[in-house]
């Protein structure tokens, strides 16, 4: 008899805990079910970083959940973005010579506009997002770079997503 009612207060107790099911997506896009991510641009001197930017902000959206990819005659809202800048700086450097460095960390921004799609002078939302990532400096510094490149990418991505989609 007792065991009833301690699981009864409990789960009272736990549904006034604020937490609730189901989407928990801004007000300002509450009618936003499909985006479109067209190819961004590329404001940097890396090749190709366009591609990867968006393919990791559409993996992103995958991943989340909230909202469904879609083509732009089928969206209700267009993801225009910008890979920003790239840079680099020194977290550690060799033993013997300091501006040598061991240890290298990249920092990605995207700039990113979300529009409706039947009105692209409307703007839902916008803003920026930055992702990082750590890399050695080995024999090639090139290489190294380009393997770190994706995963402040896949960063900023999320980053980006979960501002759309929790509103932070």
């Amino acid at each position: 008899m007792k065991f009833p009612a301690l699981l009864a207060s409990a789960l009272l107790m736990v549904s006034c805990a604020g937490y609730h099911l189901g989407n928990s997506k801004p007000a300002s896009l509450q009618k936003v079910n499909t985006i479109a991510v067209p190819m961004f641009k590329n404001a940097t001197l890396h090749p190709r970083a366009e591609a990867l930017a968006t393919s990791a902000v559409a993996n992103a959206f995958v991943m989340d959940g909230t909202y469904r990819i879609a083509s732009l005659e089928q969206a209700d809202a267009v993801l225009e973005g910008e890979l920003r800048s790239i840079k680099y700086a020194t977290i550690r450097g060799t033993r013997l010579d300091t501006l040598l460095p061991a240890e290298l960390s990249n920092t990605v921004t995207l700039t990113w506009t979300l529009r409706d799609a039947k009105d692209p002078t409307k703007t839902l939302a916008t803003g920026s997002s930055t992702g990082a990532s750590q890399l050695f400096a080995g024999s090639n510094l090139q290489t190294a770079r380009n393997n770190a490149l994706p995963e402040a990418l896949d960063r900023a991505g999320e980053a980006l997503v979960s501002r759309l989609s929790n509103g932070f």
